[in-house]
């Protein structure tokens, strides 16, 4: 399984509850850049509209500008494929307050790519203090036993 773009700040900005695979609807120079590692999840979300799931705001831009489409915009609505069940929780999930349906990453599974979603709740200032305090703790804690 090999990661092509990952969402960094997905669980630094909230807390994952539940995450999903799915597959997505590129065009094949848009394969070829992923697989190139071009790209960016940052600040993109999962919409649920008309009984399809759709990936917004991921940039993927062309793999060579030169043959790109006309009038192709790389930030455009992507199709993510998944199962009737898994749309309507999804939807569920997106009409009730205070949760939202974020890529993690997208990667490689038996040739095809997948992209994983997760259902998420967005931390509060207070609680991103306190993953970095933890985390530079834990960095701390590992330089003296490294010492030792």
């Amino acid at each position: 399984m090999t990661q092509y773009i990952q969402n960094k700040k997905a669980h630094f900005n909230y807390e994952i509850q539940k995450s999903y695979e799915a597959g997505i609807e590129l065009f094949g120079t848009e394969v070829k850049s992923v697989k190139a590692g071009q790209g960016s999840l940052e600040g993109s979300y999962v919409i649920v509209r008309g009984g399809e799931a759709f990936l917004s705001g991921v940039t993927i831009p062309p793999f060579q500008t030169s043959n790109a489409l006309k009038g192709y915009d790389p930030e455009r609505h992507r199709k993510l494929l998944l199962n009737k069940s898994e749309i309507k929780e999804l939807a569920d999930i997106e009409s009730g307050k205070g949760l939202t349906i974020v890529p993690i990453s997208m990667y490689n599974n038996k040739g095809k790519i997948k992209v994983e979603i997760a259902v998420a709740r967005g931390k509060k200032r207070f609680d991103k203090r306190q993953t970095i305090k933890k985390r530079d703790s834990d960095r701390e804690i590992r330089r003296t036993l490294k010492t030792q």
